[in-house]
C-alpha cells in the first residue's frame, strides 16, 4: 500500500492584487507557514506560472521549483479549470464565459475555444517540465442546459454532444500522453462530466483513453446526493488527484437539489470549509488508502460562511490529521505458522 501526499493547497480561492496572495513565492512562503507542503496552481496569472515560457523551458521550471522550494513547499499539479471551461460552451453561456479568456477572443466563440486548446495543451508541457503527473481541469459543455429532459430532447442529441466534445478532448490527450501527463477532469455541474454515468459516455468516445482521468472532488456529489464513497469503488482506477472539500445537504420543504436559484448562504447544498459539513472525511481517506492512491490531498476552500484564511489554516491540519500512514505489515503476523504445500494438504486432510 501507499501513502498519499499532502496537505496541499489549490490556490484559486486565495490569489489577489494584495501581499501574500500576489506572487507564487509570497504565497508559497504563507502557505508553509500554515503547514502546507504543496500548492496546486492556476496557470492563468503570469505573477504565479508563465505557461508559455514553462511548456518550452526546462531551464525555467527547474528555477521555479527552486523558488518555491527554497519556502518549504512544492508544486502538486497545474490547474486548467478555467481554459478546459473554454474548450466546450454552449451558444446560452458565450456572453458569461467570456470573461474567463482574453479580450482579443471575447465575442468569438471559434477563436476562445481554439485559445483555451491551446492553452490546456501548453499546460501539459508544462507540468511535464514541471516534473507532475496529473493536471486538473473542466470538461467544458455543449449539453448543460438540456440536462433536465424538458422539453423532450430529440433523438441522438445527447450521442452528438458527447460525439463533439469527444472529438474536441481527443486531440488534447494526445499530447497528454505524449508528455507522460494524466487529464484529470473534476466532475462539476455546469460542466458536461459531472458524474459517473456522464464520464462514462465520454470514455466511450474517446476508446477508453488513458489519460482521461478523475479529480475526485466528493463535494459535488453531497451536492447532487451521488454515493461518493461507492465512486471511489467505481471508479478508483481512474482517480489520479483529490480535492479535500467539505459539503452539506438540507433540503426543506421550499428547495432542493436545484436550489431555487438562491445565493449559496441559503441553498440546500451548501460547501463548506473542512470539518464544518456532513462529508465522511475519515471513509474517504480509508477507501483512497486501501487503493494506493498515492497522489496528493489538495484542500479547494469554498465556504459560505467562514473567513477563508481560517479555512486555509484549519484545513491544513485536518487533512495532515486525516492521512493515513499505511502500515507495512499484517498486523497478525505475530502469530504467523509458517508453513508448506505439505502442511497445507494436511490441514485440509488432503493425502
Amino acid at each position: 500500500m501507499k501513502t498519499l501526499k499532502g496537505p496541499a493547497i489549490f490556490l484559486a480561492q486565495f490569489m489577489a492584487d494584495d501581499k501574500p496572495f500576489n506572487s507564487i513565492v509570497a504565497m508559497a512562503g504563507w502557505a508553509a507557514d500554515l503547514g502546507f507542503v504543496g500548492m496546486q496552481v492556476p496557470i492563468g496569472n503570469t505573477a504565479f506560472i508563465d505557461v508559455s515560457q514553462a511548456a518550452e523551458s526546462k531551464t525555467y521550471c527547474d528555477e521555479l521549483n527552486g523558488r518555491v522550494a527554497e519556502c518549504g513547499v512544492v508544486i502538486t499539479e497545474l490547474s486548467t479549470h478555467l481554459e478546459g471551461q473554454l474548450v466546450a460552451v454552449h451558444p446560452a453561456y458565450d456572453e458569461l464565459f467570456d470573461g474567463f479568456a482574453p479580450i482579443e477572443v471575447r465575442g468569438k466563440p471559434a477563436a476562445r475555444a481554439e485559445w483555451a486548446v491551446e492553452q490546456v495543451k501548453l499546460a501539459a508541457r508544462a507540468s511535464a517540465n514541471l516534473g507532475l503527473s496529473a493536471q486538473a481541469m473542466f470538461s467544458g459543455a455543449l449539453l448543460w442546459p438540456m440536462m433536465y429532459p424538458w422539453p423532450q430532447r430529440p433523438g441522438g442529441l445527447v450521442e452528438m454532444g458527447f460525439a463533439e466534445l469527444g472529438k474536441r478532448w481527443r486531440p488534447i490527450l494526445e499530447v497528454f500522453e505524449q508528455v507522460g501527463v494524466d487529464c484529470c477532469f473534476e466532475l462539476h455541474p455546469g460542466e458536461d462530466l459531472h458524474d459517473g454515468i456522464t464520464f462514462e459516455r465520454f470514455l466511450e468516445t474517446v476508446d477508453g483513453h488513458p489519460r482521461a482521468n478523475l479529480l475526485y472532488d466528493p463535494s459535488h456529489f453531497v451536492l447532487q446526493q451521488l454515493d461518493y464513497l461507492a465512486f471511489i469503488d467505481i471508479y478508483h482506477e481512474r482517480i489520479k488527484m483529490f480535492h479535500v472539500k467539505d459539503a452539506e445537504f438540507n433540503p426543506t420543504g421550499k428547495s432542493g437539489v436545484y436550489g431555487g436559484y438562491q445565493d449559496w448562504l441559503d441553498r440546500p447544498g451548501r460547501f463548506r470549509s473542512l470539518g464544518d459539513g456532513q462529508i465522511d472525511f475519515r471513509a474517504i481517506f480509508s477507501k483512497l488508502a486501501g487503493y494506493d492512491y498515492d497522489g496528493w490531498a489538495v484542500l479547494e476552500w469554498e465556504c459560505c460562511l467562514k473567513h477563508q484564511e481560517d479555512g486555509a489554516r484549519e484545513g491544513a491540519q485536518f487533512i495532515a490529521e486525516h492521512i493515513i500512514r499505511v502500515t507495512d505489515k499484517a498486523f497478525d503476523d505475530f502469530a504467523a505458522a509458517g508453513t508448506d504445500e505439505a502442511a497445507n494438504k494436511r490441514s485440509l486432510g488432503l493425502s
